[in-house]
């Protein structure tokens, strides 16, 4: 029954040595990307640091959100708007940046999305679930335990 509750905590700490640690890899692995696109609002963070550790000065947001239908069992994820121009990223070497690879279904989204437009697309995450479809390219740990983002875990301001 302990483990069931056993969590995966990740400090803002810990996440400074993650960017590093990642953009490393990523510069390691010779994949200079044009542009980093964020998957929000989780893969903010990790998208801005890592536009910085891997001197990457373009970048772009994209919005997904998973949605339950009327009679749907699986939650299927939506790209909200503003959508980006996929015109924007045409011919480019994409950096998908997100926090978290748990199903996979977001990444599978975006991958979709940018198919046909983009030169390359490789995608980097905090954290690796077994259970994801799309397999990063870059992942800086690998988890089953549900985890707390320091900017997520206490919940939003109360005034």
């Amino acid at each position: 029954m302990g483990e069931m509750n056993e969590r995966e905590k990740l400090s803002y700490e810990e996440f400074g040595v993650a960017v590093r640690e990642l953009g490393r890899t990523i510069l390691l692995s010779d994949f200079k990307p044009d542009i980093i696109l964020s998957i929000a609002r989780g893969g903010f963070f990790l998208g801005a640091g890592l536009g910085y550790a891997i001197d990457v000065k373009n970048s772009f947001t994209l919005s997904v959100e998973f949605y339950t239908g009327i009679d749907e069992r699986l939650p299927m994820p939506i790209v909200l708007p503003p959508v980006p121009n996929r015109v924007d990223l045409t011919g480019a070497k994409v950096l998908v940046a997100d926090d978290v690879a748990d199903t996979g279904e977001t990444l599978k989204l975006v991958k979709e999305f940018l198919e046909g437009y983009v030169a390359e697309v490789r995608f980097a995450v905090l954290y690796e679930k077994a259970t994801t479809v799309v397999k990063p390219d870059y992942a800086w740990r690998h988890t089953d335990k549900w985890i707390e983002f320091p900017w997520s875990v206490q919940g939003k301001v109360e005034v």
